[in-house]
């Protein structure tokens, strides 16, 4: 029987995508579907994409698939039609290529079982998640922006849309999209007769908002087919011009790919303008702000003092200052100058 899971540690396989020389494609998908044996469908995956070289990060449940991944150039295609011969319902299955991609994204592959590929908190049996709103494609998308009886709306998480959004797309400010759902029900009461187009990064929350929308009485719902990712790419195939301002935020290495010129964010730490993601270098902390290079090399790559101070220390003592203390990815909220121990879960 094959192994299902990996059996490398972390730092041996990134040093190995590291050292790669074939070029990699960083593409995602996703699609709502009935599965009714996960654990199964799973295991199969897994043994086929594995078989590709195929590296990134995959959710199976019984609602459908969600996946981030990278492929090795030469078996791109391979993928793809394996794909579409898994199941019936991945045939020709829409691909979302990376827009701005070094092909180093991921490192390992990991497949699980989730109870919903999206967490969106909805405990109601009577919402059908296929009642969705209309899509729209790039040229439509710039026609909704101009017209004034469209609210666009931004499903993604405060932090994705302080780096980048559509021009007077209205932020619905939580850190999951398990909050964001109930709040933007709430927040678009008094436009409840206008066309609401919700967008994402690429399309499998704002597909599943638009149904939640429609479900609580709201009519004219569309949402942006491929969200930003795909938008952006038929855009410019189609020589349109590109209306997403600043950086699209994705769930990987990168964490970010550059849409526009525009920098339309701010260093959390001098105010300079900056949109660049990273982590805090201190292991006690790892939260996720916006650090300009000046700030960087001030902080040697850390988001404060305190973490400076510790990162300095030696590991022994590192381990017992972090001893009993909460951790995990927190992320820095500016809207409460503080940050927020929401985890950093990718959703997309």
């Amino acid at each position: 029987m094959p192994v299902l899971h990996n059996l490398v540690s972390n730092e041996e396989l990134k040093a190995r995508m590291l050292a790669e020389t074939e070029p990699r494609t960083t593409v995602s998908f996703y699609k709502y579907f009935n599965i009714d044996d996960p654990k199964a469908f799973r295991d199969a995956l897994y043994v086929a994409l594995t078989k590709l070289k195929v590296f990134g990060r995959v959710y199976v449940a019984a609602e459908g698939i969600n996946a981030q991944i990278s492929v090795p150039a030469s078996q791109y295609e391979t993928m793809k039609s394996t794909l579409y011969a898994f199941h019936a319902q991945l045939n020709n299955l829409r691909m979302n290529i990376a827009l701005d991609d070094d092909g180093k994204s991921f490192w390992v592959l990991r497949l699980k079982v989730r109870e919903r590929i999206v967490a969106d908190g909805i405990t109601d049996d009577t919402f059908d998640a296929s009642d969705v709103g209309a899509y729209l494609k790039a040229a439509e998308v710039n026609a909704m922006l101009d017209d004034p009886e469209a609210v666009f709306v931004d499903m993604r998480n405060h932090y994705e849309y302080e780096v980048g959004h559509f021009d007077n797309a209205m932020e619905i400010p939580a850190d999951t999209f398990r909050d964001q759902l109930p709040m933007a029900v709430d927040m678009l009461q008094q436009d409840k007769d206008k066309k609401i187009v919700m967008y994402c990064t690429g399309g499998i929350r704002c597909e599943k908002a638009s149904a939640w929308m429609r479900h609580n009485g709201f009519e004219n719902v569309y949402h942006i087919e491929g969200g930003i990712i795909e938008y952006a790419r038929r855009a410019r195939e189609q020589g349109l011009p590109v209306r997403f301002k600043g950086k699209n935020f994705v769930f990987d290495e990168r964490m970010g790919e550059r849409i526009s010129e525009d920098v339309i964010a701010n260093c959390h730490q001098c105010g300079a303008p900056c949109d660049t993601h990273v982590n805090c270098l201190n292991d006690g902390c790892h939260l996720l702000f916006i650090q300009c290079p000046s700030c960087a090399e001030k902080f040697n790559h850390c988001c404060s003092p305190i973490c400076m101070e510790e990162l300095a220390l030696s590991p022994e003592e590192q381990r017992s200052r972090r001893a009993g203390r909460e951790n995990g990815n927190k992320i820095f909220n500016k809207s409460r100058g503080l940050l927020s121990t929401t985890m950093h879960i990718p959703e997309e």
